[in-house]
């Protein structure tokens, strides 16, 4: 047996204890790990300082610095997400179906956990701790799978929340971490079909596309972001030009940050007088089509046809100029990734449109697609933005980490 292979073995048999641990049990551990990580804190901060360090000497770019680093505030929020956890409703044993039939048989259906969840990522060691409270709190024991750049915040955070565990009376096992990070190791972990019910990967479409091609086992993909705003030409152009630097600029690094600007053509000049001020503060590059070029000159530069594919995480923006609503529509389903798109209109029956018409996990009018997130949508912290339309489609929060088994109360009924 492979070292891979027994931490997966002692992930299954914690998730049959953590699957009956009861709510006030969870609850506790989970506060466990939020004194943990405040009280040592510092202890966090010091392996992050030597993540950033050395990511930075390898030449990292600034967005994916900000993604790595941790500070005393995103401590801080990290910890209010966990205790945003604890506060939220436990979906474990939660029937939501009851019925008797003919026979007399009463068949209920009613919530349990996945199981183990795996779970591979980049280099943001917010996840370790966001991934394993959502995982706990439904239930679920979780197998870690970090990026190099973050081997040392993560192994610090693991070993933190499984020291919060024992503490809570829970196996320590709950919570475990892939402490290679070699491409053998994950290949390993995304083939663990023997104790790994479910595989989850965040990151760039580049590593959720590999892992959905290589999988063995069944895969949510979450976290491809190519997303839209759309400005219609019965904008409020004002709002758009926030709206867009707001979905751009805010966090670029991050999956629901706008990569692609559509404008109508009509408006298109009239939108760039109000967009460029706001854009030029964060000297975010423009990549822009033939018509979007004739507008702003040398401020744009060509757009090749990868960049309205492209998932950039970065101050650019693919920008194409359209016809109409039916041409952006089109535009967004052929190149978005159902994560979040947007359009910008003061036109009810456009902005219905829109919505009906655009294939997307989340879909908005007239705001900013940094929206997207369980935080805002009130689902508390997530596992990640699903853009899937099977079990789970948008942000995942604790049912999404829930599947369902039928309980049948009978009185000798046979067959």
């Amino acid at each position: 047996m492979t070292a891979l292979q027994e931490q997966g073995r002692l992930a299954k048999a914690a998730s049959y204890i953590l699957s009956t641990a009861g709510t006030a049990k969870k609850n506790a551990a989970l506060e466990a790990i939020a004194e943990v990580l405040t009280n040592r804190r510092d202890e966090w901060l010091a392996a992050n300082a030597e993540d950033v360090a050395a990511a930075r000497e390898a030449g990292l770019r600034p967005a994916l610095l900000d993604r790595l680093a941790l500070t005393e505030e995103r401590i801080s929020g990290i910890v209010d997400g966990v205790r945003q956890v604890i506060a939220l409703p436990d979906p474990i044993g939660r029937v939501d179906r009851m019925e008797t039939r003919p026979n007399g048989l009463i068949i209920g259906r009613r919530r349990v956990p996945l199981g183990v969840v795996a779970i591979i990522f980049e280099a943001r060691p917010n996840v370790t701790v966001d991934a394993a409270a959502l995982c706990l709190k439904s239930g679920n024991a979780c197998i870690l799978r970090g990026g190099k750049e973050a081997i040392r915040s993560n192994r610090k955070a693991a070993e933190l929340m499984r020291s919060a565990l024992e503490q809570a009376g829970l196996p320590a096992d709950c919570v475990s971490l892939v402490r290679d990070t070699s491409r053998e190791t994950a290949s390993e972990l995304m083939h663990l079909d023997e104790y790994v019910d479910v595989l989850i990967p965040r990151g760039g479409a580049g590593l959720i596309r590999a892992v959905a091609r290589e999988a063995g086992v069944p895969v949510i993909r979450t976290g491809e972001g190519v997303c839209h705003v759309y400005i219609d030409s019965e904008a409020d152009l004002d709002m758009g030009a926030e709206i867009l630097c707001n979905a751009k600029c805010s966090r670029p690094s991050v999956c629901n940050a706008a990569e692609c600007l559509l404008v109508q053509e009509d408006i298109a000049e009239a939108f760039f007088q109000k967009a460029l001020p706001l854009l030029d503060k964060y000297r975010v590059e423009l990549r822009c089509d033939e018509k979007a070029l004739r507008v702003l000159g040398d401020r744009g530069v060509p757009a090749e046809e990868s960049d309205w594919d492209a998932e950039y995480g970065d101050y650019i923006l693919a920008v194409r100029t359209v016809r109409d609503l039916e041409e952006a529509i089109a535009f967004i389903n052929a190149h978005g990734t159902g994560h979040s798109e947007a359009i910008v209109t003061t036109n009810y029956f456009k902005a219905q449109r829109f919505l009906d018409a655009v294939d997307a996990a989340a879909v908005y009018v007239n705001a900013s697609t940094r929206f997207t997130d369980g935080g805002e949508f009130g689902l508390g912290a997530e596992i990640g933005i699903s853009t899937q339309k099977m079990h789970a489609r948008g942000p995942m929060g604790l049912e999404e980490l829930t599947s369902y088994k039928y309980v049948i109360y009978g009185g000798g009924q046979v067959r």
